[in-house]
């Protein structure tokens, strides 16, 4: 009877939410990197050179890393659905006012403040996931959410294609109108939020008295049952060493993630195709993605190993670029990116499931919102060294090979962290690991 409840809450709690936030996730990533769409027009007309469209398109990041952590803050504070709502709205106008980049100088000023309106989202989610799914299935559930960012690619691609078509159209520009169309669904989405989501499950008027009382229970005991090693604290969750390495691991996935976001287009576009082309082309290796970072993060679950997960999938990523930057044919790049787009996705879910192993409450606020704004910075890094480069050598290949190393970097880091973890559990035998079995 108890598993039936089980069964029942965990399916009603999952269908409630997760098509919800994964929708908002959809939105969000489409506002952060429609920028590569817009580039294969909007740079000429604006006379961007590769160096100033990566570091611009990059600066999104020092937006979130200064604001991250204050915003998942005070999300935990005030609640998700408020705080959610304020994100959305604000990113929303800010992604419209793209529209009216006159050239460098507002190009950054824009950017940047759509990361600062933006921060807080992503890691309140992986909060609020953690306020309502037990630590067994976070994987799992964190895998279906962040789906959403390889689908925004998918169906994406090919509409941010078609906008660009619209060029002259009531004298915008094909970009402009991509901008202001793609940012309405924020601004709308965000109203929607204010009377759909719930802070907690002890407000869930929606789950019945059965059903609400099981998950509160059972959060309750799972926060009850870390809470002689875990950590609670604002300034334990920032201080943790492993928060720290985590942030690292995290620097090398952005790194990759914001690469294609910024740059796939333009590196498809090379072969002399047209923006809707791109559009479709561009929109293939995540559809492969999507699928397989869902069954690796039930694998994930099913086995209760996080590491090697993780390290497996940077090691795709990695090898996946390395090929693309020696692919010759349009076939050989959508391959390549292929297993690029395979990789980034699939080590993100075992990777976030990490962190709430170790901390709770404020610090885990604190300590996610940490990871994703050091890590995210690997987001500027990434696509501002590949412009660069670009600029340097007059090639693509130099940059890939370079994130390519960041993400090695990033699976040897998280080797590292388990073998530390493991000589620290055997030790101290009733210490938290990263890593279950």
């Amino acid at each position: 009877m108890a598993g039936e409840l089980e069964t029942r809450v965990l399916r009603r709690i999952t269908w409630r939410i997760v098509p919800f936030i994964m929708l908002l996730y959809f939105v969000a990533f489409i506002d952060r990197v429609n920028i590569g769409f817009a580039s294969l027009t909007m740079n000429k007309d604006l006379g961007l050179s590769p160096t100033v469209y990566g570091f611009g398109a990059g600066i999104f990041f020092w937006g979130y890393f200064l604001f991250e952590v204050p915003s998942n803050i005070i999300l935990h504070k005030i609640g998700a659905r408020i705080w959610i709502a304020r994100v959305m709205i604000t990113w929303g106008i800010v992604s419209a006012a793209m529209a009216f980049v006159q050239g460098p100088n507002s190009f950054y000023v824009l950017r940047f403040l759509l990361g600062a309106a933006e921060a807080g989202f992503f890691p309140g989610i992986i909060l609020y996931l953690s306020y309502w799914f037990p630590a067994r299935q976070r994987a799992a559930v964190t895998a279906l959410f962040m789906a959403a960012a390889p689908l925004s690619t998918v169906l994406g691609s090919p509409v941010s294609g078609a906008l660009l078509e619209m060029d002259g159209m009531l004298g915008f520009k094909g970009w402009q109108w991509l901008f202001v169309l793609e940012a309405i669904p924020a601004v709308l989405l965000g109203f929607v939020v204010l009377g759909f989501l719930t802070d907690r499950p002890e407000k869930a008027k929606w789950l019945a008295d059965d059903e609400r009382n099981w998950l509160v229970t059972t959060m309750n005991a799972e926060n009850a049952s870390k809470a002689a090693t875990a950590s609670h604290s604002i300034w334990r969750g920032l201080a943790d060493p492993r928060v720290l390495a985590l942030s690292l691991v995290y620097f090398g996935t952005s790194a990759g993630l914001y690469t294609l976001g910024v740059w796939a287009p333009q590196i498809i576009k090379q072969f002399g195709l047209s923006a809707l082309q791109v559009g479709f082309l561009n929109a293939v290796p995540p559809t492969v993605a999507v699928i397989a970072m869902v069954l690796w993060a039930r694998h994930s679950d099913r086995t209760g190993e996080r590491t090697w997960h993780v390290v497996l999938m940077c090691l795709l990523a990695a090898t996946g670029l390395w090929l693309a930057g020696l692919s010759s044919s349009i076939l050989a790049v959508i391959a390549a990116l292929t297993l690029v787009n395979i990789g980034i996705s699939s080590s993100k879910p075992p990777l976030w499931s990490m962190p709430t192993m170790f901390l709770s409450g404020s610090a885990a606020a604190a300590g996610i919102a940490t990871i994703n704004s050091i890590g995210n910075l690997g987001g500027f890094v990434g696509p501002a060294m590949i412009g660069w480069i670009k600029d340097q050598t007059g090639s693509f290949v130099g940059g890939l090979y370079f994130v390519g190393g960041l993400l090695v970097l990033s699976a040897l880091l998280t080797w590292l962290l388990s073998r530390a973890q493991t000589v620290k559990a055997g030790a101290e035998p009733h210490s938290a690991s990263i890593q279950t079995h």
